[in-house]
């Protein structure tokens, strides 16, 4: 129980922070959540909470999907979510956490650094999916690295919200079939990611209500502290 109200606080409070600062939530909760479960079931934790939040904001902006963009990206990111789940049943923890170590740190410089490109055409979401599918499978959430490429296509608001939702929402069902494959779906780890999923769509939700009282700046910098103090603990082994 004292693992559960530590884990939905922190769901909520993160998730509130991301709703402020534009980050994806999974980044910012899979730290916390490997620090409480361990990296094997925190992976499969947070694709539980992101099923519902995702499903969520598909439903709700059903009538904006861009369905040839889902289309596409679900060719590239279903094949290789379930080679990235595979990976994750199997491969040991150490280099996994170094792993996350280097992507927590990449996400921050790729919001420093990324380059401005030119639209992209529906066939690059083939490749925007696999990268997405097989990262997310392994490492819980590359939601910061794929937006761009919605964005650089020209959606906004329900149209950008919905489709990027509903693609994600594809290879989140496919890693929980392969997930479920490789017994990471344990009564713990379905019990606690569905007791979580509330705590996390409430702190959007707030997140939201606090959007235009706040300094984004302020919040994004906090964000990327963070992540890059985060990172740096799973490169050095710390709990």
């Amino acid at each position: 129980m004292t693992t559960l109200v530590i884990a939905s606080a922190a769901a909520f409070l993160l998730a509130m922070l991301s709703a402020v600062a534009g980050f994806g939530g999974g980044v910012l909760l899979l730290p916390v959540f490997t620090a409480l479960f361990g990296l094997r079931f925190a992976v499969p934790m947070l694709t539980l909470t992101q099923l519902s939040s995702n499903g969520s904001r598909t439903w709700l902006n059903r009538d904006a999907v861009r369905w040839p963009l889902v289309g596409w990206f679900a060719a590239g990111a279903v094949p290789l979510a379930v080679a990235g789940g595979l990976l994750l049943t199997h491969a040991p923890l150490s280099p996994l956490k170094h792993l996350l170590g280097a992507f927590l740190i990449g996400v921050v410089i790729w919001r420093r650094l990324r380059p401005r490109t030119g639209k992209p055409g529906d066939r690059m979401f083939a490749a925007v999916g696999a990268a997405s599918g097989f990262g997310s499978a392994l490492l819980g959430s590359v939601g910061p690295l794929t937006a761009p490429f919605f964005l650089a296509y020209g959606l906004t608001r329900a149209a950008y919200i919905g489709t990027e939702a509903t693609a994600a929402l594809t290879m989140h069902l496919t890693k929980i079939a392969v997930y479920g494959a490789g017994d990471l779906l344990t009564p713990r780890v379905l019990w606690f990611g569905a007791a979580l999923t509330p705590a996390t769509l409430a702190g959007a939700w707030a997140g939201r209500r606090l959007v235009s009282r706040v300094s984004d700046r302020t919040f994004i910098l906090l964000v990327e502290a963070g992540l890059v103090a985060a990172g740096a603990l799973f490169l050095l082994d710390l709990p």
